[in-house]
């Protein structure tokens, strides 16, 4: 969002953290965290989006359309992006694609377009480390026998013992539309847009659009 101070940019994500990490990154200056007057970012909801109509200059929309799960409503998102630029703008929208057969994902036509993705995320959890056997040493009492004692530098039993940090992986499964050829323009018409341009790229199949 900061790649241009001359212009004014507004990030918006459904994910409260993600839109944080952005306003931290972009938003504010990181020595004094006073807000810049090139960028801001808000969470937002791609089915209604709180911006003025006939706003912006351009939109971009990146892997975001094909999260939602039925024609009806991933239509309704580009017409909601179509909403917030003004006439003459213009707005960059890209969706994962079908025909992805030198991947490794490896889909291709004729596979079923609604897909679930797995993603597989880090935790970090807590893992206690085993305390050190106790050495004992020798003391002889008066009787001669020898009796097993800690030695004295033996930490006590009640102290909390070290922990380290270890990595558990844990399996999300996000939902995926598929768009085929011609697909996304197709959505694009029925929201009212036109098509400036369109194409493939890497796995991907985008359209820039107008009103």
């Amino acid at each position: 969002m900061s790649v241009n101070k001359d212009i004014y940019i507004v990030g918006s994500d459904h994910s409260s953290q993600l839109t944080q990490i952005a306003f931290n990154n972009h938003a504010q200056d990181p020595e004094t965290h006073a807000n810049n007057k090139h960028a801001d970012a808000m969470v937002a909801d791609g089915l209604n989006l709180p911006f003025l109509p006939n706003y912006f200059d351009f939109a971009i929309s990146i892997a975001v359309i094909h999260h939602f799960s039925t024609p009806e409503r991933r239509i309704e998102s580009v017409r909601h992006i179509l909403n917030t630029i003004r006439p003459g703008g213009r707005a960059l929208i890209y969706v994962w694609a079908l025909e992805q057969e030198n991947s490794r994902r490896g889909y291709h036509e004729g596979m079923d377009q609604d897909v679930l993705v797995p993603w597989v995320l880090q935790n970090k959890q807590k893992k206690k480390k085993k305390q050190p056997p106790v050495r004992r040493k020798k003391n002889v009492s008066e009787r001669g026998n020898e009796e097993q004692l800690p030695e004295a530098s033996q930490e006590p039993e009640n102290e909390e013992q070290e922990e380290e940090e270890k990595k558990e992986e844990v399996v999300k499964q996000r939902y995926y539309h598929l768009y085929k050829q011609g697909e996304l323009e197709s959505d694009v018409e029925v929201a009212g847009g036109k098509v400036v341009e369109s194409g493939y790229s890497r796995d991907n199949w985008y359209s820039i659009i107008t009103k």
